[in-house]
């Protein structure tokens, strides 16, 4: 197995559609969340905000996935009816459109829980 160092090495190993949708996705949260800091974490594209894992993601041969870890998955349960999920996965198939919009209310929602945990 291949260990990537960057996020740039990721890519490159990646196909079309999967490149630019994950490309798409790390613009969006670094819009979203300015200060995350972006990287590798478990071999893939991964966000930490305050030194916390934010959200992960990677592409497959048929999806994206994407990590929000179980809180992520366990607010947004209803949404996620239509996707594959495990505990803190979540499979977004590359035949139909990506849901963008709820990836971003996601990560808003790990960000605002990321802050709440450094108030306590």
């Amino acid at each position: 197995m291949v260990t990537f160092e960057t996020p740039e090495q990721y890519y490159q190993q990646c196909s079309e559609p999967s490149k630019g949708i994950l490309i798409k996705i790390q613009q969006m949260i670094s819009e979203i969340v300015p200060d995350a800091v972006f990287g590798i974490a478990y071999n893939m594209p991964a966000f930490q905000y305050h030194k916390k894992p934010l959200v992960y993601f990677a592409a497959f041969k048929n999806h994206i996935g994407f990590y929000a870890l179980p809180s992520g998955n366990e607010a947004f349960k209803a949404e996620l009816k239509n996707y594959k999920t495990g505990k803190g996965s979540i499979q977004f198939p590359l035949d139909h459109d990506m849901p963008y919009d709820l990836i971003e209310q996601i990560v808003r929602f790990r960000v605002a829980e990321v802050e709440d945990g450094l108030k306590k």
